[in-house]
């Protein structure tokens, strides 16, 4: 008896003691966390590997304004990318936490500018559907709390830019999960134009864990990360269907 009331008492608080970084995925790169969102630099690629971050609802957005003070980030041991080696590339500063999700208050959104959080990306995917899926993620966000775990696909390094070598991949991922709803959703979209619409891009979590070798969200119970991780539900997520090119 005494055993089963220790289990009573204890298990709760270890269920609700758990921080955000316990949700962080594997790392093969350097683990850096600013105050509002962590990543794990790759040095062969000058680039994260992935970035994380948290939507919360009660998080009023558009209260920083956009300054653009891209800068290199100092917490990089091996340094980070510069904005001399996008200079004359043709691709854009892609940010993997967007400034809008980081634009409620001026630290984080003047942290959203570190070149740690850039990839390069074509200008007309940046600005046309990888602006429009990071709009769709904000709008579930707004109604309820999402983890976010974004970044590049960096297995395949052909083509480079500036004096540090910036790997520019070829394919941009996003994975979501729904803390109150526990339901998660992934994305995988080729560095170029999109010509389809954000219904087409869905994957499965495990196929994009083949893809990147990183372990999404592995502190979630193992039959619910199997379950969640390996289907495919895009009626759970509101606009996703309905969602335009």
């Amino acid at each position: 008896m005494k055993k089963i009331i220790f289990l009573f008492i204890f298990l709760p608080f270890i269920v609700f003691s758990q921080s955000i970084s316990d949700f962080f995925p594997t790392n093969n790169g350097q683990l850096v966390n600013h105050t509002y969102y962590s990543l794990s630099y790759s040095e062969e690629h000058e680039q994260a590997e992935w970035v994380f971050y948290e939507i919360k609802k009660e998080r009023i957005l558009s209260v920083a304004k956009r300054k653009n003070n891209f800068r290199s980030d100092k917490k990089i041991s091996t340094y980070s990318s510069t904005l001399l080696d996008y200079k004359g590339s043709g691709y854009d500063r892609g940010h993997l936490a967007p400034a809008q999700d980081l634009s409620f208050n001026t630290t984080a959104m003047s942290e959203s500018f570190y070149m740690s959080n850039m990839s390069p990306q074509h200008p007309s995917f940046n600005r046309g559907i990888w602006k429009k899926l990071e709009s769709l993620v904000r709008s579930w966000g707004a109604k309820s709390s999402v983890y976010v775990v974004t970044g590049p696909v960096l297995d395949d390094c052909s083509v480079t830019i500036g004096a540090n070598n910036v790997c520019v991949p070829k394919y941009y991922y996003k994975v979501i999960y729904d803390v109150i709803d526990q339901k998660m959703i992934s994305f995988l979209l080729p560095n170029v134009k999109g010509t389809k619409n954000l219904n087409e891009y869905v994957c499965t979590t495990d196929s994009l864990e083949k893809i990147t070798s990183i372990d999404f969200f592995q502190i979630l119970d193992d039959d619910l990360e199997n379950k969640i991780e390996s289907e495919i539900h895009k009626e759970l997520w509101t606009g996703l269907l309905s969602s335009k090119k």
